[in-house]
């Protein structure tokens, strides 16, 4: 045996077996981090696979299809206008208003495009980060400061990490640009109009099906929140619609697939997640008829497939190991609640590090992470922190980080997350000693 190859995989091996020799198992603590990893897990698929994810799945892999490349090297690439792409990535995830898992498989799609890597990586925080929903809830909640300050800070860091992820892979950046075509042929099989129309249904429907509900009773955003599902279906029947005439699936094909989710719909209206469920069967049978399977329709399912197939494995085990570590929100895992509450007090340098630090790995939900702050703040968090970790919470988690790595590779996930991380503690320790 050649030990000098050998030893890593011995290694591993050892620190594998040694970890499940010693596996306290009888802790309670780790039974209950073990029991709320499979908690979140299942949280996670009934809130957040269905609603966020498969949809994203579907945008992501439409963009593979119905995008030209053309495009995304016009407004994003190496080659675009500075100005244009970061402001085209920043507003783009400003409209979209996802969660850190959600912006994955279409921050994959534009990446893979070709869109620089600047620009896709403001366009990576920006979707997360820079929620309207969210900047006005915690205003609400935590004071207007604290709004204002997160939708500065925010929209400030997604042009800013763009910049620095450019200059510290200028080189790549460089080669990506000398062996990218020059021009490209603009693909002119559909009106852009249409094209426009097409994406945005599906991104009405990734918006308003995860509408987040509001603690007051009355105005615009409860509104919108009471009539989500009546929305969202506006949305469908648009989609459906377009699929119907100008994809040429045809009417009858469409009303078939269309009929299980509105059965659904009237007979279990307390539950329209099941009628979600069909309606995104439907949409996949009709992508894979004898008729479709070969055409763009077919090619838009293949795409998404492919999306799935290597994100959702990934953010499951870290959702898991994420679960274990911290808890549901709300819940304890391995580390105590009382830990972080005790870290994060004042304004020193380690107390917004570790908030920052801390968000990073923590899986939040859109908009969970104003109610979690508010029982931090509570326990006696500063508000510096508490800042640090609303630029750095939404925008990253352990199960994001896995997805961003398989996507641009260890050195560049490294380096944006430090990038967050530092900023966020920076910006902390900054309204710390203003506020």
């Amino acid at each position: 045996m050649n030990w000098k190859t050998e030893w890593k995989p011995l290694f591993w091996i050892i620190v594998v077996f040694t970890g499940c020799f010693f596996l306290p198992v009888e802790t309670p603590r780790v039974q209950s981090a073990i029991i709320e990893s499979l908690y979140l897990v299942k949280w996670y698929a009934q809130e957040h696979v269905l609603l966020c994810l498969i949809p994203a799945f579907f945008i992501a892999g439409a963009v593979a299809v119905f995008v030209s490349q053309a495009a995304v090297m016009k407004y994003l690439g190496p080659r675009a206008n500075k100005v244009l792409a970061y402001g085209v990535a920043a507003v783009s995830g400003t409209i979209l208003a996802v969660c850190s898992c959600t912006i994955l498989p279409l921050f994959a799609g534009i990446y893979r495009m070709g869109a620089g890597l600047g620009p896709a990586c403001a366009f990576l925080y920006s979707g997360p980060a820079i929620n309207i929903l969210a900047i006005v809830l915690t205003a609400r909640i935590l004071g207007p400061e604290m709004g204002i300050a997160r939708a500065v800070g925010a929209i400030l860091f997604a042009v800013i990490i763009g910049l620095a992820m450019h200059f510290f892979f200028r080189h790549e950046e460089a080669e990506k640009a000398a062996s990218a075509p020059v021009n490209l042929p603009e693909e002119t099989g559909r009106p852009l109009w249409q094209t426009a129309l097409y994406f945005a249904s599906m991104v009405g429907i990734l918006v308003f099906a995860n509408w987040g509900k509001t603690a007051d009773q009355t105005g615009l955003w409860h509104a919108i929140y009471s009539a989500k599902w009546w929305i969202t279906s506006g949305f469908s029947i648009a989609l459906g619609l377009m699929l119907a005439t100008w994809f040429k699936v045809g009417y009858t094909r469409v009303v078939i697939a269309a009929l299980p989710a509105l059965a659904a719909a009237m007979i279990q209206p307390q539950h329209p997640a099941l009628a979600f469920t069909f309606g995104v069967i439907g949409l996949s049978i009709l992508s894979n008829l004898k008729s479709t399977r070969e055409n763009e329709m077919g090619q838009w399912f293949e795409e998404s497939w492919d999306f799935a197939k290597k994100i959702l494995p990934l953010l499951l085990i870290g959702v898991l190991i994420a679960g274990v570590l911290l808890g549901r929100p709300g819940h304890e895992g391995l580390i105590p609640s009382t830990w972080v509450a005790s870290l994060v007090g004042g304004n020193s340098l380690f107390a917004n590090l570790f908030a920052s630090v801390f968000g990073a790995f923590m899986y939040f939900a859109t908009l969970t992470e104003v109610p979690i702050l508010q029982g931090l703040m509570g326990a006696g968090m500063g508000k510096g922190p508490a800042l640090a970790l609303l630029l750095a919470g939404p925008a990253l988690s352990l199960p994001n980080m896995l997805v961003i790595r398989s996507v641009m590779g260890t050195k560049k996930t490294l380096v944006f997350v430090l990038l967050v991380m530092v900023m966020a503690t920076v910006s902390g320790l900054i309204y710390g000693a203003i506020f």
